[in-house]
């Protein structure tokens, strides 16, 4: 995460539901980090070539400019009445609206934005928004969707990778925020190859590979009790594929934090990988975190 003095928490608007749903979680994530919040608007009509201006012959108040003037206000103003007292500002930037935020991330505490916008069926696409900017934003992105359960666990995906030790400190971060438990899922199937070439045994045995995977779920963890002793971590070994499990978990969860890409996903890009399988499936909201360069 950057960790910039004033880096402040930004969220992506529309004018849609979803995105006035994202406010509101923006809203409460800045107010516990202590950290101002930043509306953006991505504003596509100018690179198009459209007039933004109002009409000739038009009423005053109209023209896109100004309707993205006003849904920028409207969001503001819902984060000011979610969190009386936050630092709230709003802005217009030119520029489609996955670009725009991946350009916020490289100064942003966090990206915010909902699982899909005025597009409606789009979102549900590889490609979208919520899509692109989890994949490819320099700085945590939370993305709003399922519902919202204040008293429930912060769940977090492991495996061995780097990015797991990533999303882990992040999700024990905002488990002691939020003041409840890390809940840790270690998903696994079968021995995993080492690499190209290398095939999977045919024959192994069972015990041996759950010890391994408990390893691996107990090194995940390593560092976070010193860190936040009063932190209450919970641990659960599922066999099962991650997305399912996950998906599981994510039904009585306040959130749920997985790497950008782990073991097993070519950088993200793949649909069906475990970020973008929950971006599509989970029951609340999804935050992807990527590994420090």
């Amino acid at each position: 995460m950057n960790s910039a003095d004033g880096a402040a928490v930004v969220v992506g608007v529309d004018g849609s539901e979803p995105a006035l749903r994202a406010v509101r979680l923006a809203a409460a994530e800045a107010d516990r980090r202590r950290r101002p919040l930043r509306v953006v608007h991505g504003f596509i009509w100018p690179l198009l070539r459209v007039p933004v201006g109002r009409p000739p012959d038009g009423p005053p108040g109209s023209g896109l400019r100004h309707q993205a003037e006003e849904l920028v206000a409207r969001a503001v103003a819902e984060a000011e009445a979610t969190r009386p007292g936050l630092r709230t500002t709003g802005e217009i930037i030119d520029g489609e609206a996955s670009a725009v935020l991946l350009g916020e991330s490289a100064t942003a505490a966090m990206i915010v934005l909902g699982d899909r916008g005025l597009g409606g069926f789009t979102a549900l696409l590889v490609g979208s928004v919520a899509v692109q900017v989890t994949t490819y934003a320099d700085c945590p992105v939370l993305v709003a969707r399922g519902e919202e359960r204040p008293d429930g666990p912060v769940v977090v995906g492991v495996d061995d990778s780097a990015l797991s030790r990533s999303a882990v400190d992040f999700a024990a971060e905002q488990a002691a925020l939020r003041g409840t438990t890390l809940h840790a899922v270690h998903a696994y199937r079968y021995p995993a190859s080492a690499g190209p070439g290398d095939m999977r045994p045919l024959v192994y045995d069972q015990n041996e590979l759950r010890d391994e995977e408990q390893r691996v779920l107990t090194e995940s963890l390593a560092g976070i009790a010193e860190r936040y002793p009063d932190l209450p971590v919970t641990r659960d070994m599922v066999r099962d594929r991650p997305v399912p499990a996950l998906t599981a978990a994510s039904r009585r969860a306040a959130l749920v934090v997985v790497g950008g890409r782990g073991r097993g996903e070519l950088k993200g890009l793949l649909l069906g990988s475990v970020s973008h399988g929950l971006l599509h499936h989970s029951a609340c909201p999804v935050a992807v975190v990527r590994a420090p360069d």
